[in-house]
């Protein structure tokens, strides 16, 4: 069975940068998309970034993130990443991981997800 478990988060500055991952075990990746999401204290969960799987390498980014956050994949390591730069007050909330069939950033369509990794930006 498929396990996803976030890791990378804590504390910085606005302006700093942050680099997530999702580490997979019990099967590969590779037929996965993966997508990261992210929910701040009352406020909805929203997709952040996804990226294809089956070899194909498109991508998506929320309209907040682009320029700033890169989604990326080590498949030797079988591990997604998110690079995060110039992060802002705004970007403080809970991050997770999840696969999924396509690479979208409704949650619904995500089979598996992981635990979450908290990431606070403030001054």
């Amino acid at each position: 069975q498929l396990q996803l478990v976030e890791s990378g988060g804590g504390s910085v500055q606005p302006g700093g940068s942050l680099r997530l991952s999702c580490a997979g075990s019990g099967y590969t990746l590779y037929y996965y998309a993966i997508g990261w999401f992210r929910q701040a204290p009352g406020k909805e969960r929203e997709g952040v970034s996804c990226i294809s799987g089956r070899g194909d390498s498109s991508t998506n980014y929320a309209d907040s993130v682009k320029g700033r956050f890169t989604i990326s994949r080590d498949s030797a390591k079988n591990t997604v990443y998110l690079q995060m730069n110039s992060l802002k007050p705004e970007d403080t909330a809970i991050y997770s991981c999840a696969a999924g069939w396509s690479c979208t950033l409704a949650g619904p369509r995500y089979d598996r997800w992981g635990q979450g990794t908290q990431v606070t930006v403030s001054s």
